[in-house]
């Protein structure tokens, strides 16, 4: 099934040196802002940060918890951060990085303390919604202050006419975390850590098409978070929520995806294609293939994230995409869906967050909004 055409909302295109203006995850990239691995520290101890990775990643940053991520991570992610950056720029992307930050830093509320973490993924702290940049209340203490290295950037994009936004600071008080909460086994009712005390969100639990977005309730995003954007954005904008089957579910990007008009990637383990909001009933639903097992026994002790990193991908525009060189499946899958996959390596970032999408914050987007369902 194909989706019908879009319907242009606003006529003419906005101006090609806007600074901001990005609508979906498909129109033809221009700009983006890619994170940095200097000064990267293994993230404070905390339950809202140990229920959300795998449990042998958890040991291993409990163990090494604000200290220097070792050396030979940091080398090695950093070699295929630079080969990742070089083809974007000869894609005539322009790239942007954050400040190099010293993570290790303590700092301090009235009510707890913590070192920093890494400014590795600008996806998570910061949502772009056309020309506005907003800045995500996100739950993880080691994060309170992660959009100061980017504030270089924001300011410029201010400047020269973008709006920007940051939604209220959380207290991360103890009354946000569940103290008896437990991962829920396969068949029991879903939990999370999060209370609703406060909003609270990560911009990785969102996906963008136009005047419809689609999120993910996590352990880092509650329903008082989602209900924020909301009534933050106004009736010009619906929020969709996919129901995910994860048991430690932390943003959207490696269990549903939008790739083009018309066309979203979906996790088999996390989704139940026939529970997906009634909107997308005449969309393709490409199911993502396995990914290729990870050998590397170091990178498969430390990485923070799950086994579906294949799906952790950069739509460069409605064909062009930058996908793992390591899980061939997903580019030959890729192809077999009528795109263009771009091979790049990035499987070592995994320690530090994530892959392409996560890695990226796509600030210009040649394109109009747009709304890609019926209203």
């Amino acid at each position: 099934m194909t989706a019908a055409p879009a319907e242009s909302l606003t006529g003419d295109r906005e101006p090609l040196d806007a600074p901001v203006s990005s609508h979906n995850e498909w129109d033809p990239l221009e700009e983006i802002v890619v994170g940095r691995l200097d000064g990267a520290t293994m993230p404070s101890r905390h339950p809202v940060v140990s229920c959300n990775v795998p449990p042998w990643a958890a040991r291993f940053q409990g163990l090494a918890a604000g200290f220097k991520y070792p050396r030979v991570l940091v080398d090695r992610a950093q070699q295929e951060l630079d080969g990742f950056v070089a083809l974007l720029e000869s894609l005539d992307v322009t790239v942007r990085r954050p400040d190099a930050v010293e993570h290790k830093k303590h700092f301090a509320t009235p009510d707890w303390s913590s070192r920093g973490f890494c400014n590795t993924c600008p996806r998570d702290s910061m949502l772009v919604i056309g020309d506005e940049i907003i800045e995500t209340p996100m739950a993880w203490p080691c994060r309170y202050f992660e959009t100061h290295s980017y504030r270089t950037i924001l300011k410029d994009y201010f400047r020269r006419g973008a709006r920007w936004t940051a939604a209220p600071k959380p207290q991360l008080t103890e009354e946000l975390f569940d103290a008896d909460f437990r991962i829920p086994g396969a068949g029991d009712p879903m939990r999370y850590i999060l209370t609703e005390f406060e909003p609270v969100f990560d911009a990785a639990d969102f996906v963008r098409a136009g005047r419809d977005l689609f999120v993910t309730r996590s352990n880092v995003t509650n329903r008082m978070g989602i209900e924020w954007l909301r009534r933050h954005l106004g009736s010009g904008y619906r929020i969709h929520e996919i129901e995910s089957r994860c048991r430690t579910p932390m943003h959207i990007d490696t269990t549903f995806l939008l790739l083009a008009p018309g066309k979203v990637l979906i996790n088999p383990d996390y989704i139940d294609p026939d529970r997906l909001p009634e909107v997308l009933s005449s969309w393709d639903v490409l199911v993502a293939p396995e990914p290729e097992p990870i050998r590397d026994p170091l990178l498969k002790l430390t990485s923070m994230c799950g086994k579906w990193l294949n799906m952790n991908i950069l739509m460069v525009d409605e064909k062009r995409v930058i996908a793992e060189r390591h899980h061939t499946g997903t580019l030959r899958a890729l192809e077999k869906w009528g795109f263009e996959p771009i091979p790049c390596d990035l499987l070592h970032y995994a320690p530090f967050g994530g892959s392409f999408h996560c890695a990226t914050l796509d600030v210009r987007r040649r394109g109009a909004l747009e709304s890609y369902f019926d209203r």
